[in-house]
């Protein structure tokens, strides 16, 4: 059970996000709005019991939205219900510029110390451009998670509730 709002400070480029999660064992809800320098949108995600993600919707301040919709198993489609094939296989879904994406993966895997690989349906809501992209996470202790994609490397702190509370040099919780 969670039912928190947390606060994100962007570092580059600056933003600001607040994020409200409700997971009641049925479902996971998430409401978030960021504000950029030049952008402002809302999201929402629907996961299911099991922590996949089934739907998507992010609605831009200038109008413009993306609404996605997976089953579960790795199968996506649009807001017309035309396949993406180009998804296909992607569980979670990593959302630019938020780091509370990289929460989905943490929340629903059973952690060893090995190295596990995600394939993601990464979205940039400043552009509404999306791709499958792999990502590796690596459980270093009880906060800290390795997260590796392409040749991109980071050190995710975490709080006791999977949330990412400081990604370096991209997002920290603001005060």
């Amino acid at each position: 059970m969670l039912n928190r709002s947390i606060r994100w400070q962007g570092l580059d480029p600056a933003s600001i996000e607040h994020c409200h999660v409700i997971a009641n064992g049925r479902d996971t809800r998430i409401r978030s709005a960021i504000i950029g320098p030049d952008f402002g949108l809302f999201y929402r995600l629907k996961l299911d019991e099991r922590g996949h993600v089934r739907t998507v919707k992010i609605e831009r301040a200038d109008g413009r939205s993306l609404e996605l919709f997976a089953d579960g198993a790795g199968g996506w489609s649009d807001d017309r219900a035309e396949p993406l094939d180009g998804l296909r296989g992607c569980i979670d879904v990593d959302i630019w510029p938020t780091p509370l994406t990289n929460s989905l993966p943490i929340w629903r895997t059973q952690w060893t110390d090995q190295p596990t690989r995600f394939a993601m349906a990464w979205i940039d809501a400043t552009t509404m451009e999306f791709k499958r992209t792999e990502q590796i996470y690596t459980k270093l202790d009880d906060s800290h998670f390795r997260f590796q994609s392409a040749d991109f490397e980071a050190l995710l702190a975490v709080d006791e509730t999977g949330l990412v509370v400081d990604y370096p040099g991209l997002f920290t919780v603001a005060t």
